[in-house]
């Protein structure tokens, strides 16, 4: 019996012994499980004002159908929400009008070398709240929204940023914006920009300096301030802030 006993606690110990070792051994990882999975989706926020209005918005824009995700070419999935406060009537300057609007676009994303071109279209959805003189009024469509965007490096130092969207239609509204900029260090650029919209009989067009690229907090930031002027009033300043977090 003792030495059956023996035998148990050596067979045990030497059990013991090998799963020490293995434990304590360097085990060489796996290649797959260290590769870092391409970041894939990209969250984005901007806040604008004016002398008569205030925008904000938040969105979020998804790569999929490819291995890549945003630094290859592929389908993009994108959602918007926005909310602003305007005045109801701009001559004179009456009321209240607030806005709500949502869009689903998809689209799809090339890039070639340094530049990222996308086209992208899909519903959009608009609510309007507008107080006046004691009226109010709500009212609530649908629309169609084309959209473009392009993000290239034509040169080592410098960047050029196009951006368009349309949305046709009895109330039909355009957009675009223009911007250059020169690398001050690492993905900071500095330059000018130019942005004009018009609806219906309405237009706005701005003319400023943007800071593109300024990392903080872990977030890419970027900073535009300008001068604007409107169909119906003086010119002012604008101020835009707006930011992009990759995940």
């Amino acid at each position: 019996m003792a030495l059956g006993v023996a035998k148990r606690s050596g067979v045990l110990a030497r059990a013991i012994g090998a799963a020490v070792a293995v434990a304590s051994s360097p085990r060489k990882a796996d290649p797959a499980l260290m590769e870092r999975s391409p970041l894939s989706l990209a969250i984005f926020g901007s806040l604008e004002a004016d002398a008569s209005k205030t925008y904000g918005s938040v969105g979020l824009k998804w790569a999929f159908g490819n291995s890549g995700g945003l630094d290859a070419s592929g389908f993009r999935l994108g959602l918007k929400w926005g909310e602003s406060v305007e005045p109801a009537r701009r001559k004179p300057t009456q009321g209240r009008l607030y806005k709500t609007e949502f869009s689903a676009l998809l689209g799809y994303e090339w890039r070639i070398d340094d530049t990222f071109l996308s086209f992208s279209a899909g519903p959009e959805i608009e609510a309007r709240y507008s107080e006046n003189r004691g009226e109010r009024s709500f009212e609530q469509r649908g629309m169609l929204r084309l959209q473009a965007d392009l993000w290239s490096k034509l040169a080592e130092n410098w960047l050029v940023q196009a951006n368009a969207y349309a949305i046709p239609g009895d109330r039909s509204r355009y957009w675009a914006r223009l911007a250059g900029g020169w690398r001050l260090m690492d993905e900071l650029y500095f330059g000018p920009e130019i942005e004009g919209y018009r609806e219906r009989d309405y237009h706005k067009l701005r003319l400023g300096l943007h800071l593109t690229g300024l990392q903080l907090f872990g977030l890419d930031w970027r900073l535009a301030s300008g001068v604007q002027k409107t169909r119906d009033d003086k010119a002012g300043a604008y101020v835009t802030l707006g930011l992009l977090w990759k995940r």
